[in-house]
């Protein structure tokens, strides 16, 4: 049987638009990985590991509510409680793998099918780098076809040039032969900023794994230097800051209901 899993080539782009224009393009790599198919991965490749140390690896700490072989049931209690959960429902998970040990994911998305394939759900996984993180739960109607729109209050502190009065509008292209992650960031006065990742499926081999580690070595640290490089790139260009206060609780997560329909999207 063919696996779900996969790597995806590509590259995340933001666009800040107010008050002062900003853009920054990296080349990075995804890695979908099917829930159901952590133990085999990490079984017949040397390159991956599950919950191990490995060049490429995914740990359960870094995801949901950061127990170890919990991570299925934690997805499954938040589909439960937005009324999208079925019985064998296929979980796919797009994120950065750890390198070496190391890996800070500012966005992990949830793909949630059904077994008969439909999309029922996407958890929107938000990291900041204050060691916390929000999952925004929200179902996808019956009627979305190809992509799909979402909209949810910002409910995470992320960065210091944001304000928390915003609203985040999903556009979703979800993974086949390509993925498209779409996030635009809006205030009162409108679009305040642009960020994607779009990439290309590659099969989840070793010889694919191998490729992506010379293509982007120590990619997960250069997402983290990255950050504190746009930051002061924001800084001397007088983009003004917004302390940093503390989530009520480290780990928390929002059931979005009745998402409104974003037309212009």
């Amino acid at each position: 049987m063919r696996m779900q899993s996969a790597i995806f080539l590509g590259e995340v782009m933001h666009q800040r638009v107010r008050p002062r224009r900003h853009g920054l393009r990296y080349r990075v790599f995804s890695m979908l990985l099917d829930l159901d198919e952590l133990s085999a991965l990490d079984a017949s490749s040397w390159l991956f590991g599950y919950n191990r140390r490995a060049a490429l690896s995914f740990w359960d700490a870094d995801h949901g509510d950061g127990r170890a072989g919990a991570l299925r049931d934690w997805v499954n209690a938040h589909l439960s409680r937005s009324g999208c959960f079925e019985e064998g429902m296929r979980i796919g998970v797009l994120c950065y793998p750890r390198m070496f040990g190391y890996v800070f994911n500012p966005l992990t998305v949830y793909f949630c099918h059904a077994p008969d394939g439909e999309l029922r759900a996407i958890l929107y996984e938000v990291s900041n780098t204050f060691g916390e993180r929000h999952t925004y739960v929200i179902a996808v109607d019956d009627d979305a076809k190809g992509i799909v729109r979402h909209s949810c209050a910002k409910e995470l502190y992320v960065s210091p040039f944001i304000p928390m009065t915003c609203r985040y509008r999903f556009h979703i292209e979800p993974p086949g032969e390509n993925v498209v992650i779409r996030i635009d960031e809006t205030d009162a006065d409108g679009l305040l900023l642009i960020a994607s990742f779009a990439g290309s499926r590659r099969s989840f081999c070793d010889r694919s794994l191998l490729g992506a580690l010379l293509l982007y070595p120590l990619m997960t640290l250069k997402v983290t230097v990255g950050i504190h490089w746009e930051a002061a790139r924001l800084w001397k260009k007088g983009v003004p800051l917004h302390r940093h206060r503390a989530a009520a609780t480290p780990i928390a997560s929002t059931i979005v209901t009745s998402p409104p329909k974003d037309a212009h999207l």
